[in-house]
């Protein structure tokens, strides 16, 4: 089992969790570390995580946890195809967050998400990463099975399914005449990501290999920014011409007087040639 080490560096943990209800009452299977894409028969609008018991984990060590919510193009990973980002929440475990086997009555910490109501995808994983095709800070690429964008990274656990297309939302105003300019709303996935009609009815065998990978081990959460030299001015532009003392002054200043000497001669040859 994966454990954070009391003094120094911290390693990665194993994470539980389960489904809770609005009631707060388990739904399905009670804490488990099992991943798996299709392990979820139900959407998880809750869940609950912990540390899994037996584990040391040091002062200071955090362990992000996320829940995020995706629109996708079909109701399984293989006809997901291009994911929106929905919703996302995130959490962060400490060594106050350990099973234990008297915490009957402890409260953990919980991850919500909006219930999708078409097509959609949802995943717990072991990073803060928002994965929504951003280039910025925090950001990562979009889940996207036809290009093999296998994201979230440390993924645990996974659901996808959905009765029916996603759209984009329309407006409760009556639409506006031909003539009147438009604005149209913004859709829930990209415009291009809503499935034709008479598309073909998704695999009912999934092919376990190429689904994406699951693991309850996360990683721990980097406290700083890895401490990276910034490169010199020498480094990073060519040096300026030298006008200091230790410049070659006389060499530059004798070379420039033994050109106008010979432009001198010229000129005086030159002259004698045309009174001869």
């Amino acid at each position: 089992m994966a454990s954070a080490a009391p003094s120094g560096g911290c390693e990665s943990a194993t994470v539980q969790y389960r489904i809770v209800g609005a009631d707060g009452n388990v739904v399905g299977a009670d804490w488990t570390s099992q991943g798996g894409l299709y392990l979820w028969k139900t959407a998880p609008g809750t869940v609950e995580v912990r540390l899994a018991p037996g584990q040391t984990v040091g002062d200071g060590c955090k362990y992000p946890v996320s829940l995020a919510e995706y629109t996708t193009e079909g109701p399984d990973w293989y006809t997901s195809g291009r994911q929106a980002l929905v919703d996302k929440a995130t959490v962060y475990l400490t060594a106050a967050d350990v099973a234990s086997t008297d915490d009957a009555k402890q409260s953990w910490q919980k991850l919500s998400v909006k219930t999708p109501d078409c097509y959609g995808q949802i995943d717990l994983y072991g990073d803060d990463v928002t994965y929504d095709g951003g280039t910025g800070e925090g950001h990562g690429p979009a889940p996207y099975e036809p290009d093999g964008v296998v994201t979230p990274y440390h993924l645990i656990a996974a659901w996808n399914g959905g009765e029916k297309a996603c759209t984009p939302s329309t407006p409760d105003s009556p639409s506006p005449t031909p003539s009147e300019p438009t604005t149209p709303s913004t859709p829930t996935t990209p415009a291009d990501s809503t499935p034709p009609t008479g598309t073909t009815a998704p695999p009912t065998t999934p092919n376990p290999s190429s689904t994406p990978p699951t693991t309850p081990d996360v990683p721990p959460l980097e406290s700083t920014p890895p401490n990276t030299p910034q490169p010199t001015p020498s480094d990073s532009t060519p040096p300026l011409a030298e006008t200091g003392s230790s410049a070659p002054v006389g060499l530059i200043a004798g070379g420039a007087a033994l050109v106008v000497a010979i432009g001198a001669g010229a000129v005086f040859m030159a002259g004698r040639a045309r009174r001869s």
